[in-house]
C-alpha cells in the first residue's frame, strides 16, 4: 500500500472521484444461507445437556450470520401449568399430564413455523426430551408438510458423574424448585429421570439410518455421524465436536498502548507507546498471578500484539486471522482526517457499522468470518490469553457473551484492561480487570447523526480525544 496516499494532507484521491458513490448502491443485507429452514432437534433424557448444547448452537449460528432461535419445551410446560409439584407429572400413565405436555410441543411447533415465516429465521432449536417415536414422528410430519430439514443431535450419557453434576450445576436453580431443599430436589429430579427411562427410544443406527443426526456420548468422548444433508449441518457437526465442559477462563486483551493510538490514528504498525511498555509488564505480572500451568498465549502478526507478548516472558503463537481489521484507504488515518476526505464513507459507516466495509478493507461482517477458526480453536482449548485488537476483541467478545450484530461494533474494550471469560452453566461470567495503566480512550460511540450530508461537527461528535 502506499503510505503516502494515506497522509493528513491528502485530500479526495482519484480512485474516490471515479468510483459509484456509495449511496447509490445496494445496500448490504443479511447473507442467506439457506432458502430451506433447518430444525435441530435435541434429542435425549434429563441432565444430558440438551438445553446446554441448544444455546451454545443458537450463539454460534447467529454470531456467524445464520438467524436462529431456539424453542425450550419445558418453558412452555411451564406457562401452561400453575407451578411444578413433584415427578409424578412426567409419569407415562399421568394422561392430564401428558395433554398438557402434548399442547406445549404443539404450541412451539407452531412458533417454529411463525418464526421461519414471519421473522425470516433460518434455523430453530426445538429443545425438548423428544425421547420416543411418536413424538419424533409428529416433529417429522411437521417438518415434511412445511418443506423444513431435520437434524437430531442426541446427547447420551451413562457417567452418573456427569449426570450429578449437571444436576447440580442448572437443575436445581431450575424454576421447578424454587425455595425447595436440595436434597429432595435431586431425588426428585432422578425420578423424573425415570419417568422418561420406561418409554425411552434412542436413534436406532439401523431403523433410523435415513435421518439426518449426530450421537454425543458422554460430553464428547465419542460421537457418531449420519447422513449430513448441507452445508449448516456440516458446521453444526464440526462445531459440536470441538467444544468441551472442562472448567477454564480464557482472557482478552488489546495490546498495549500504542504510538498510533495516541495521536488518534487507526489500524496501522506501530510499536508500543511507553505506557503501552509498562502495560506489557503489568499484564505478564497480572496472568502470573493467575497461576495458570497451562496457559496458552495468541497474538496477532502486528507489531504491538508481539511487543505486548514479549514482555510476559513466555512461548506465544501468532494468528493472522487476529489481526485488527483493514480500514482500506483509511488506514493509518484520524476520524477527522476521514470525514475530511471520505465524508460519504465516514456517514455510511456509522448507519451501518457492522455491514460496511472500508474501501479496499474490511467489514466487521468479514472479520467475524476471518475470526472463526479462533473461536473454534477457543472452544477445543482450555486457558488462553488472547491479546488482540478493538475490532477483534469485539467480535470475540460478542460470541461469549451473545451481543447482535448491531451491539457488536459498539462493545467497549478498552485499552490496559484485561477480560476475564469463565463459561457457566448456560453464559460466561465476565470480569473485567484495570491493570491501573493510563492509556488513551480509543471508543467513538454511534454519534446521533448519521446522515451523508450532515455537517462535520455531527460527524466528529463522539470521537474520543487524542493528541
Amino acid at each position: 500500500m502506499n503510505t503516502a496516499a494515506l497522509t493528513q494532507d491528502v485530500k479526495k484521491p482519484p480512485e474516490c472521484a471515479m468510483r459509484t458513490p456509495r449511496s447509490q448502491r445496494p445496500n448490504a443485507t443479511v447473507p442467506q444461507f439457506t432458502n430451506s429452514p433447518t430444525m435441530i432437534v435435541m434429542v435425549g433424557l434429563p441432565a444430558r445437556g440438551k438445553t446446554y448444547i441448544s444455546k451454545k448452537l443458537t450463539r454460534y449460528l447467529n454470531w456467524i450470520g445464520v438467524p436462529t432461535k431456539a424453542f425450550n419445551v419445558g418453558e412452555y410446560r411451564r406457562g401452561a401449568t400453575t407451578s411444578y409439584k413433584s415427578y409424578t407429572f412426567f409419569q407415562p400413565d399421568n394422561e392430564e399430564a401428558m395433554k398438557i405436555r402434548r399442547a406445549c410441543a404443539i404450541s412451539a411447533l407452531k412458533d417454529v413455523n411463525g418464526y421461519f415465516t414471519k421473522e425470516q429465521g433460518q434455523v430453530a432449536l426445538f429443545d425438548a426430551t423428544n425421547t420416543t417415536i411418536e413424538r419424533r414422528e409428529v416433529i417429522l410430519s411437521f417438518a415434511k408438510e412445511n418443506g423444513y430439514k431435520v437434524f437430531f443431535v442426541e446427547s447420551l450419557c451413562d457417567d452418573p458423574a456427569i449426570i450429578a453434576e449437571n444436576i447440580k450445576q442448572v437443575k436445581l436453580s431450575s424454576p421447578d424448585y424454587v425455595d425447595c431443599d436440595k436434597e429432595e430436589a435431586v431425588a426428585d429430579f432422578l425420578k423424573r429421570i425415570q419417568c422418561y427411562e420406561i418409554t425411552y427410544i434412542p436413534l436406532d443406527d439401523e431403523k433410523d439410518r435415513n435421518l439426518s443426526y449426530i450421537k454425543i456420548f458422554n460430553v464428547g468422548s465419542r460421537y457418531l455421524v449420519n447422513q449430513v444433508q448441507d452445508h449448516i449441518q456440516s458446521r453444526i457437526v464440526y462445531y459440536l465436536m470441538n467444544i468441551h465442559v472442562t472448567p477454564r477462563s480464557i482472557y482478552l486483551s488489546r495490546h498495549g498502548e500504542s504510538e498510533l493510538n495516541l495521536v488518534g490514528r487507526i489500524g496501522g504498525d506501530s510499536g508500543l507507546s511507553p505506557r503501552g511498555s509498562k502495560f506489557a509488564v503489568a499484564l505478564g505480572a497480572y496472568m502470573r498471578s493467575q497461576c495458570i500451568s497451562d496457559l496458552k498465549v495468541w497474538t496477532s502478526h502486528m507489531k504491538r500484539t508481539i511487543q505486548t507478548a514479549e514482555a510476559l516472558g513466555v512461548q506465544y503463537e501468532q494468528w493472522k486471522a487476529l489481526n485488527e481489521i483493514d480500514a482500506g484507504v483509511c488506514e493509518e488515518l484520524t476520524y477527522e482526517a476521514i470525514q475530511e476526505n471520505f465524508p460519504e464513507e465516514f456517514a455510511l459507516r456509522d448507519q451501518d457499522k457492522y455491514r460496511y466495509r472500508y474501501p479496499k478493507g474490511e467489514s466487521y461482517e468479514d472479520l467475524v468470518q476471518r475470526l472463526e477458526p479462533v473461536i473454534m480453536e477457543l472452544e477445543r482449548q482450555e486457558n488462553v490469553l488472547v491479546i488482540c485488537h478493538q475490532a477483534v476483541m469485539r467480535c470475540l467478545l460478542a460470541y461469549f457473551l451473545d451481543k447482535t450484530a448491531e451491539e457488536l461494533p459498539y462493545l467497549k474494550c478498552p485499552l490496559h484492561t484485561v477480560l476475564k471469560l469463565t463459561p457457566v452453566a448456560y453464559g460466561c461470567k465476565v470480569e473485567s480487570v484495570f491493570l491501573n495503566i493510563e492509556a488513551v480512550n480509543t471508543h467513538r460511540d454511534k454519534p446521533g447523526n448519521v446522515d451523508v450530508d450532515r455537517d462535520t461537527e455531527d460527524a466528529l461528535l463522539t470521537v474520543p480525544e487524542h493528541v
